[in-house]
């Protein structure tokens, strides 16, 4: 177990070069001076003055010099202030200025990451646990009504697109119901938030809100996490009930479970101990990467729901054709999915043991 933790580990740092590779390669495509927002807030729109920060940031050095710029930062004088000092590099958390935020892009990460992290955490249980239910119910009641029903559900969920139930779901719960608004809180709430009084432990409102004494926090955030939950939830359902069905279909037919139920076992007792675990193998491949899609940002949800997480934001950067901020966000999302595929692999070991041989 432990070697195969230690193959997946000593393979990050050259999946992380590849990427970095890649990303660097896209941003060399950019002009001169639009790199300059990789060290500089201010581009000087002077071009004597902008040549000079050229020169100076080594945006005209060999490729190789200008990729360790890139990563460790490059000494250079502030054009306002006069002060020398070392601007850039991602490995030091500068991933540049973002145009489009009028911030640090790592500010802006900081800053939106949280709500991303927020939506994540209270959509994994419903999609999942759902899911994965949903699959097993089909595969138990095999062509019966249920099954049927279930199939059903299934094929709408991959037919419907995710802009279409977004907007639904806010025709009825939001413009006839007024029960689940947009955004992320209440007009009032966030006055509360953005208060003195309300400590920020982790800038995720409903967890901060049960950390503050502020139950009306809370379930004000819940309630407009209600709709981006859903609209997430639908198409995965639709996912996860159609592999764990399968799954357990497989399982239900090996002889391990014929022999169970000719012990005399009852159907439940073969179902949750025999079949049901073995069936879960690929479902545990394919939640990991439902989570680190989640962590990523879900850039149509968060956008039709006015939710202020890192998806939205990249949204906002694109239709700015604001490319150095896209890039800052498509790094920073890299890293979050080869983390989550380490994860994944691990928990795929203790599931199987025999890919420990692998």
């Amino acid at each position: 177990m432990y070697a195969y933790i230690l193959r997946r580990l000593l393979l990050m740092p050259l999946l992380l070069f590849g990427v970095t590779i890649l990303l660097f390669l896209m941003i060399g495509m950019l002009p001169e001076d639009a790199r300059l927002a990789l060290y500089l807030r201010d581009i000087p729109k002077n071009p004597n003055q902008a040549e000079t920060l050229i020169r100076q940031y080594g945006l005209r050095d060999p490729i190789y010099v200008q990729y360790a710029n890139w990563l460790f930062g490059r000494e250079g004088q502030d054009p306002n202030t006069g002060k020398v000092e070392v601007r850039g590099g991602i490995l030091r958390g500068d991933f540049g200025w973002s145009k489009s935020g009028s911030d640090t892009i790592a500010n802006i990460i900081a800053r939106r990451f949280p709500a991303t992290v927020e939506l994540a955490l209270w959509a994994i249980v419903p999609i999942i646990g759902i899911g994965v239910w949903m699959g097993v119910l089909a595969a138990v009641k095999h062509n019966k009504w249920q099954d049927q029903a279930l199939r059903v559900f299934s094929i709408v969920g991959y037919s419907f697109p995710v802009f279409v139930v977004g907007l639904l779901l806010l025709m009825i719960f939001y413009a006839r119901l007024q029960w689940f608004p947009p955004g992320r809180l209440s007009d009032w709430a966030s006055i509360v938030v953005n208060g003195p009084d309300f400590i920020r432990y982790t800038g995720m409102n409903t967890f901060d809100g049960v950390l503050n004494g502020r139950l009306d926090i809370f379930f004000d955030a819940g309630r407009h996490l209600v709709l981006p939950i859903i609209s997430l939830a639908y198409i995965q359902w639709a996912l996860l009930l159609k592999i764990t069905r399968s799954s357990m279909l497989e399982s239900l037919r090996q002889d391990y479970v014929n022999t169970a139920r000719a012990k005399g076992l009852a159907e439940k007792i073969v179902v949750n101990r025999h079949a049901r675990p073995n069936a879960l193998i690929p479902v545990v491949t394919v939640s990991g990467f439902v989570v680190v899609g989640l962590l990523n940002g879900v850039i149509i949800t968060e956008t039709i729901f006015n939710y202020p997480g890192i998806g939205s934001v990249a949204a906002q950067a694109a239709a700015q054709l604001d490319v150095l901020t896209v890039l800052g966000f498509t790094l920073f999302t890299g890293v979050i999915l080869l983390a989550g595929n380490l994860v994944v692999d691990v928990m795929y070991a203790v599931v199987d043991p025999r890919v420990r041989l692998s």
